[in-house]
């Protein structure tokens, strides 16, 4: 058995700050406060309530994870955040229409005193969106500073120990690496020059990691995978995690792909296409907001099916995504699928999926869980890309130049046996029986 590793523990209030105060951010703020005033259940979040195996043979159990990981406690929590928009986050939660009134009023007072901060801002990178409640500098650099000052002030005033940043905000258009985000010394001079290829949730990036804050990106944009953030997260000793976090039809795929392909069933065909009509949809509706969602939903079929190793059942897939802005349906969204699958001497079959989900329910457990291993990963000691989460994200950062990994199952075995580690327990490769070597 290992030595466990040496976790400082989680003493004092743990800070959650969120780049965007829209329907994810206030939905997971009112369901934390809902749960530690015993007016709801955290249901989808591993954190709260997932189990653990531990011990061997007879002396084998499976715990509860906030039983026997030391993580951070709800009672602990404080939230805040910058939006472009003014609304705290009563207001933004009522006009996100994800919660009802019933689950909304009993909340109020403490969601209210939730004001969102000034919001780095710039509607060359989010089109289909405006608001008054941004930040104005005479460079990047100067936006960076005040973003920095906010994380202060903030940690300060609520009487925080640690902060983490998780965001939140909304899809930016599809950009690809430039020379700016090569190095520390590229990006650190591209913002003194406000270098137009520095995006708003770059600047994010930026401002926490240059305070030792954990950051993870929940959205799908070019933000702490670029060079210089890692650099910088080398550093100053801090772990980041990305990008996009996995949902609805996503969370399908990486459910039922596995599933075809353990069982050499072979795919032809996969058209999936969305509605939903929240502030996420109407960003969406800019094409080139799209393409950044689009690359993200897409490698997911290719890394579960390997087509190279199996060409006769998925070298010819025709891939196919769509979202289309909805209004009616609000944070209802409905994603359909379908996959035109063949098994025996080729024989043809169908399987069609209307997943009629709730975009906002599905993400906030993820953005809780994501913020307390962040915070454990930190008091650990560990830095830099924090692969083992990639069970919460459509598009999983990883640490080396190896493909990432998109297998639910492959990946709730990698977080959980992160977890037995640091806990000096052997990992396992499956339920009851462990490997002989750790995992790489």
């Amino acid at each position: 058995m290992a030595e466990p590793l040496s976790i400082n523990p989680a003493t004092g209030r743990l800070g959650i700050l969120t780049p965007g105060m829209g329907a994810v951010a206030t939905t997971t703020y009112a369901g934390v406060i809902a749960a530690r005033q015993g007016l709801g259940t955290p249901f989808g979040s591993l954190t709260q309530m997932g189990r653990i195996q531990l011990g061997k043979g007879i002396e084998r159990s499976r715990s509860l994870i906030k039983a026997c990981v030391p993580l951070a406690t709800l009672d602990e929590l404080v939230f805040g955040g910058w939006d472009p928009f003014p609304d705290n986050a009563f207001e933004a939660a009522r006009k996100a229409g994800v919660l009802s009134a019933e689950h909304l009023m009993p909340l109020r007072e403490e969601l209210e005193a939730i004001q969102p901060m000034p919001a780095v801002f710039d509607r060359s990178y989010v089109r289909n969106l405006g608001g008054a409640n941004v930040k104005h500098g005479e460079t990047k650099m100067d936006l960076a500073r005040q973003l920095m000052e906010d994380m202060q002030g903030f940690q300060q005033r609520k009487n925080c120990d640690r902060l983490v940043v998780v965001s939140c905000g909304s899809t930016e258009v599809f950009a690809e690496p430039a020379p700016v985000h090569d190095s520390l010394d590229a990006f650190e001079h591209g913002l003194r020059n406000s270098d137009p290829r520095i995006a708003p949730s770059q600047i994010y990036a930026y401002a926490a990691l240059s305070l030792g804050i954990p950051f993870v990106n929940g959205a799908p944009n070019l933000t702490v995978d670029i060079p210089a953030m890692l650099e910088l997260a080398q550093m100053n000793g801090v772990p980041v995690a990305g990008k996009d976090l996995k949902t609805g039809q996503t969370l399908m795929k990486t459910v039922l792909a596995p599933g075809l392909k353990a069982r050499m069933l072979g795919v032809r065909g996969w058209f999936s296409t969305n509605i939903l009509g929240n502030r996420d949809g109407e960003v969406l509706d800019d094409p080139d907001s799209f393409r950044t969602k689009e690359v993200s939903k897409l490698g997911v079929l290719e890394s579960i099916l390997q087509p190279e190793q199996y060409p006769e059942l998925y070298g010819d897939i025709y891939h196919k995504v769509r979202i289309n802005y909805y209004p009616p349906h609000g944070d209802n969204k409905e994603g359909w699928d379908n996959i035109d699958l063949f098994g025996w001497l080729g024989y043809p079959m169908q399987v069609k999926i209307d997943f009629l989900c709730r975009d906002s329910i599905l993400a906030a457990p993820l953005v809780l869980d994501l913020a307390l291993f962040m915070d454990l990963a930190h008091r650990a000691g560990q830095r830099g890309v924090q692969e083992w989460l990639s069970f919460y994200f459509k598009s999983p950062q990883v640490a080396s130049e190896r493909s990432p990994e998109h297998d639910l199952f492959v990946q709730q075995t990698m977080l959980r046996n992160t977890l037995r580690r640091w806990l000096g327990e052997d990992p396992t490769c499956h339920e009851g029986d462990y490997a002989e070597e750790e995992e790489a």
